[in-house]
């Protein structure tokens, strides 16, 4: 993802404290589970586990029929038991890896290889590498598509989408969007949705068709990162850089609620067991947000994390997130040619946080 600016800023602010969200328009659609009080996320500190290693990271990722988490970590990616706490296997020769995607029904999985241009497939059981399907320039977050069968790469800086069969790992085709791609969401019925980050904008994209079929505007968000959905009640929950998560319409595109999120958050999930809406935020802050109902949202709580902490995998089976972070020294004095430089990471510090309610 790539946030250097946003992360190193969020690096130097304390822990913010528990914000109102803002309500947007009226719906006939059912509503969602009763509405919790503030504080009541139930979100806690379960363990640690610690990683160590050199390298940073970017998109985490959680297989929930073998509780495995995939950590995107330089140029591979680790695989980890969160029962046992042990490494039990790795990704190898994935440069400048970005995310993971999963395709149980295929036994297959998808990494993006920002620097290689392109996606390892591997084999879920056994994680050997399969094969390789070619991407644009630095595909960044990647997703599997339920509904067309696809696994799609945001090629960031070529700014277009790489879909690849999960079946066969062949490209199925390339879709043209524009500007600097970041997460994206799929709804299992043939709608795939990407943030623009350097437009603030939310593309619709068929994921059969292979066309772009609608362009949002987000205002009043800046720089769109993480993505989630909800597909039962047609939401997605944008992760932006000025300090709110939007939740948008998937029918229409319009924002219909702003609540206020931690600051440098990179990634977004939704649990529908709860209702429960997550932004993870780099100055140490996982946000919750209660879907009270599809276009009323309450700011639960801004539990506190770890600075750094700012991407983040979900288990709907046991409603546990997974943040990953390390230790910080001093930041360096900054210089003409690095303006805002990033903090060095301590050896050896790196380091899952697993919550639970």
């Amino acid at each position: 993802m790539e946030k250097h600016k946003r992360l190193a800023a969020a690096l130097g602010f304390a822990v913010v404290g528990a914000m109102a969200a803002a309500v947007g328009f009226t719906s006939t659609i059912p509503a969602a589970k009763a509405a919790p009080q503030p504080g009541d996320s139930g979100y806690h500190l379960k363990k640690k586990i610690k990683l160590g290693g050199e390298g940073g990271w970017d998109y985490l990722n959680f297989d929930s029929a073998t509780r495995r988490l995939f950590i995107s970590r330089g140029s591979k990616v680790m695989v980890v038991d969160v029962d046992s706490d042990k490494v039990v296997g790795e990704i190898p020769d994935t440069p400048g890896v970005h995310g993971i995607a999963l395709a149980p029904e295929f036994n297959r999985g998808f990494v993006s290889n920002g620097r290689g241009n392109n996606v390892t497939i591997f084999d879920l059981k056994t994680l050997a590498t399969v094969g390789h399907a070619a991407a644009g320039q630095n595909p960044d977050a990647i997703i599997y598509d339920p509904g067309s069968k696809r696994a799609f790469a945001m090629n960031g800086r070529s700014g277009d989408v790489t879909a690849i069969d999960a079946a066969t790992g062949n490209v199925a085709g390339t879709v043209t969007v524009g500007g600097k791609l970041e997460f994206a969401a799929a709804d299992g019925k043939g709608r795939i949705y990407v943030n623009v980050e350097d437009k603030s904008e939310l593309a619709a994209i068929d994921s059969n068709q292979l066309a772009v079929v609608a362009r949002w505007p987000l205002a009043p968000c800046e720089e769109p990162s993480g993505l989630a959905i909800d597909a039962e009640h047609r939401r997605l929950f944008a992760g932006c850089g000025n300090k709110m998560m939007v939740v948008i319409d998937t029918d229409s595109g319009k924002v219909v609620a702003t609540p206020a999120i931690g600051d440098g958050v990179d990634a977004n999930r939704f649990d529908p067991g709860t209702q429960f809406a997550f932004a993870s935020c780099g100055e140490g802050v996982l946000t919750v947000v209660h879907e009270d109902s599809p276009d009323k949202f309450t700011v639960v709580e801004n539990v506190p994390t770890q600075r750094g902490a700012r991407t983040m995998a979900l288990d709907p089976a046991t409603h546990e997130v997974y943040l990953v972070t390390a230790d910080f020294g001093p930041r360096p004095e900054p210089t003409k040619d690095n303006p805002r430089p990033r903090p060095p990471m301590l050896p050896d510090s790196f380091t899952v946080l697993i919550f639970s309610r």
